[in-house]
């Protein structure tokens, strides 16, 4: 166990890693070791946390796997693959991989030409590109906001078609995630493209 721990590293100095973390970290280290495909791509990565988040409707549960900023491009090399050796070790559950991201409160007083917070630390900018780390390889294509009868919003997402066979079987739980990391529900939609 102390070999895997390695594969993880807290954001908050001095703060250990629970159990399920340890699990996560252990199965990153068993595929750097036995799989000689990724060995060389996982040399040098790392996660920052991991959690299960219940998927309400089929009873099944996704496991979020936090991993710092820098290292998403070096995630996002080997990600497919990765995803399903993680799949197959946590069977029945779908992995998903998502950036750590810092979300920084307005600065009142200060311009934001003087050296306010940077556009990609606010509340929306850090929400976007969690959706955009929850159905990566898979591209947004459109957005739209529905406002229901009782007040509450429901954010309705347009994933790329050519994709369908390969995340649809996700859709549940890829709204579960994001729900659970920003508080906003969201439905994932492939619209119908026309033949010519």
């Amino acid at each position: 166990m102390f070999t895997a721990r390695k594969k993880i590293v807290k954001s908050v100095k001095g703060q250990e890693p629970d159990e399920f973390e340890s699990q996560v970290a252990q199965a990153l280290f068993d595929l750097e070791a036995t799989n000689i495909e990724l060995k060389t791509d996982l040399r040098d990565l790392y996660i920052t946390g991991a959690r299960e988040v219940d998927v309400p409707g089929s009873g099944r549960k996704a496991v979020v796997v936090t991993v710092p900023y820098r290292l998403l491009k070096a995630f996002h090399r080997v990600q497919q693959r990765l995803v399903r050796e993680l799949e197959k070790k946590f069977s029945g559950r779908d992995v998903v991989l998502v950036a750590d991201r810092r979300i920084l409160p307005p600065t009142p007083g200060r311009c934001s030409a003087a050296g306010g917070r940077p556009r990609s630390r606010t509340l929306t900018a850090v929400h976007e590109a969690i959706l955009d780390d929850v159905v990566y390889p898979t591209e947004v294509v459109g957005k739209r906001v529905r406002y229901r009868v009782d007040g509450s919003r429901l954010l309705k997402v347009m994933l790329d078609p050519k994709e369908r066979n390969a995340t649809e079987y996700k859709a549940d739980a890829f709204a579960a995630v994001y729900k659970r990391l920003t508080g906003k529900d969201v439905a994932f939609e492939f619209p119908v493209v026309e033949a010519a």
